[in-house]
């Protein structure tokens, strides 16, 4: 109360001239029904919330919150003077109270029962609730019998509501989902008299001999060991690959087998099933994996469990690995914290949103519009609905991430570090969308694509098109028809270039080739577990040799000519032969490049190519002269 006092509120008793004014407000006073959304966690126009040094104040007419620097402006423009100021003061836990309220995880899921809480802070909270009137700024501690019953009602209610809508609660919650595989209704089964012993013991992989992280081939009935995994101490172990080594060279010689189910744990309820395919490349159903287990000798119903599942694997990978291994482990790092060293918290697989936002608000522009001018676009915002105001939202993360506004002592993290959290501007530009309104895993390319497709919309409405300007470019496809030299002219708009990384221009290919002539020996080499042993040992020591192409060689590729055959001239009516090429046309101030890791193989199949891109973006006259 100390600091509120600063601020110029003071806390009294109830008397009856406090009471004449609470009265007097009584007409603006509403009861929140079960579809009226409350803000009671966080300011709408900031990143205030019942934490911050001066609270949260959560309107009673509205049930919008806000900040303290934000109440005078509520008020000025709608004159509903009574608010519910809510305080949380932190406490810290007790050793033993952290240890038994947090459970490790059982579930390979973000903010579910059982998965891992996107906060599991170590300390508690001590909650205050004061009711608190505008414009004399006085507080009145609650809950207090003299006040009006519709007070309590609509205080009592705001207590109840939740701040996410059900949709809202998806968005802020995951847990790991597997689809059916489209193979394992009509799965090919190559019959050659195989059977699977009974006795786990007896399973070996049939090409090194390890006895565990066993993969059966639902086809074919071949054994092989799993892929090597990162451990939690940042190291290759686990398998030697020959599992999906069998699948390729079946599907060189013809035989599409995808499914393999992972030995041990297979129980009555089910195993895991993975599939090779490249267009699913991942853990899926199998809804026949009963009967395609008998096809090989093994009855469901009879199997225990012998190793741990792959969501098990991945939960303790997550609570338990050292990343210091693979970021810099051993070096004495300094936090940094203050006015653009702000971070954004992970709500649960938004890592793409945070990346996506600390580069836009890197640049001079974005900052001037929505930092700069961020003043008078929330002061504008605050008349509406300004959770639903994207031009607001942004204002808010700039203000969030280059202010020192969250960089006090009481904002600070355990690690040294600051952050906010932008749950509102992601239930925001996640609305409506199939995948940005969930909290899976998502690509950063096509999320700032629909993001500046959004903001292009709210700026143009506000009459100020600012990132439009920024990194819209148009691109002019000719086509020339070989037959009757004749050439068409196409001018399309877009917000990035998308490149294709030509895998044969390779820098490092002789490293490559060796690596991998080395990795195929350790894999091929005889001695059973033993020989399995230095081959992990040797792994542990060799960090992979991936293909290295430079961006330059990118950029040729895409300003190269492709012929096309057996194009129909409009001109002649007859095949033949085309030239098609692309340039740029109107070149942006900022060019996003979008490096596309996704090639279809020789069987028609998407295929993510494992592959580092070098280079510095060259200037504007290279990429002319490129084309």
């Amino acid at each position: 109360l100390e600091k509120m006092s600063a601020a110029g509120w003071e806390l009294k008793a109830l008397d009856e001239q406090i009471l004449s004014l609470v009265r007097s407000g009584l007409k603006t006073v509403k009861v929140p029904a079960w579809n009226d959304r409350v803000r009671k966690t966080e300011c709408v126009l900031s990143f205030d919330s019942p934490e911050s040094p001066n609270g949260l104040f959560v309107s009673l007419t509205t049930f919008q919150g806000f900040g303290n620097d934000y109440v005078d402006l509520d008020y000025s423009q709608n004159q509903n003077p009574l608010y519910l100021w809510i305080k949380w003061n932190k406490i810290a836990k007790p050793v033993a109270a952290k240890a038994d309220g947090l459970p490790e995880p059982t579930k390979l899921g973000i903010g579910i029962e059982g998965g891992f809480q996107v906060e599991d802070e170590p300390f508690e909270f001590e909650k205050t609730h004061f009711l608190a009137i505008m414009p004399s700024r006085v507080l009145i501690p609650l809950p207090n019998a003299e006040l009006p019953d519709l007070i309590d009602l609509s205080v009592q209610a705001i207590f109840k509501a939740s701040d996410l809508s059900e949709s809202d609660a998806q968005i802020v919650a995951w847990e790991e989902k597997r689809q059916v595989s489209k193979y394992a209704e009509n799965l090919p089964h190559l019959s050659n008299g195989k059977r699977v012993p009974s006795d786990p013991s007896q399973w070996a992989c049939e090409d090194c001999g390890v006895k565990e992280n066993l993969w059966l081939n639902l086809s074919d009935g071949y054994i092989g060991s799993g892929r090597p995994q990162l451990d939690k101490e940042g190291k290759m172990s686990g398998g030697s690959g020959a599992a999906l080594r069998h699948y390729q060279e079946m599907l060189k010689a013809g035989h599409k087998i995808p499914l393999v189910v992972k030995m041990g744990t297979i129980t009555p309820a089910g195993a895991d099933v993975y599939s090779y395919a490249e267009e699913e490349d991942d853990m899926v159903e199998d809804p026949k994996l009963k009967e395609h287990l008998a096809r090989w000798g093994i009855d469901m119903e009879r199997m225990n469990k012998t190793e741990k599942t792959m969501a098990e694997l991945n939960i303790d990978f997550n609570i338990k690995f050292e990343f210091d291994k693979i970021l810099e482990g051993g070096k004495t790092l300094k936090p940094l914290s203050g006015p653009g060293c702000v971070g954004l918290k992970n709500l649960g697989n938004s890592c793409y949103m945070n990346s996506v936002l600390q580069v836009l608000f890197s640049l001079p522009e974005v900052r001037s519009e929505y930092f700069d001018s961020a003043p008078a676009t929330l002061a504008a915002a605050a008349r509406a609905a300004a959770a639903e105001d994207l031009r607001a939202q942004m204002c808010k993360v700039g203000v969030g991430l280059l202010s020192d506004r969250y960089c006090g002592p009481e904002a600070v993290g355990l690690d040294g570090t600051t952050a906010v959290s932008p749950l509102m501007f992601k239930l925001l530009v996640g609305k409506g969308h199939p995948e940005f309104g969930t909290s899976r895993q998502q690509d950063a390319h096509e999320y700032v694509e629909h993001l500046l497709e959004l903001l292009g919309k709210a700026e143009a409405a506000a009459g100020r098109p600012v990132l439009r300007r920024l990194f819209e470019m148009e691109t002019v496809q000719r086509l020339q028809c070989l037959q009757s030299g004749k050439v068409k002219y196409t001018t399309a708009g877009d917000w990035s270039l998308a490149l294709n990384i030509p895998m044969e221009a390779a820098v490092n290919r002789d490293e490559v080739a060796s690596y991998e002539d080395r990795r195929a020996k350790r894999q091929k080499s005889e001695g059973g577990a033993a020989a399995a042993a230095e081959d992990k040992e040797d792994k542990d020591k060799e960090e992979p040799v991936k293909p290295r192409v430079m961006l330059q060689a990118c950029l040729h590729r895409y300003a190269a000519d492709g012929r096309l055959d057996g194009y129909r001239s409009p001109a002649t009516g007859a095949l033949g032969a085309a030239v098609l090429s692309t340039r740029i046309k109107t070149f942006p101030k900022y060019l996003l490049l979008k490096m596309e890791r996704y090639q279809l193989s020789h069987d028609g199949t998407a295929k993510k190519l494992d592959v580092l891109v070098a280079g510095d973006a060259p200037r504007t006259g290279q990429i002319g002269r490129t084309g």
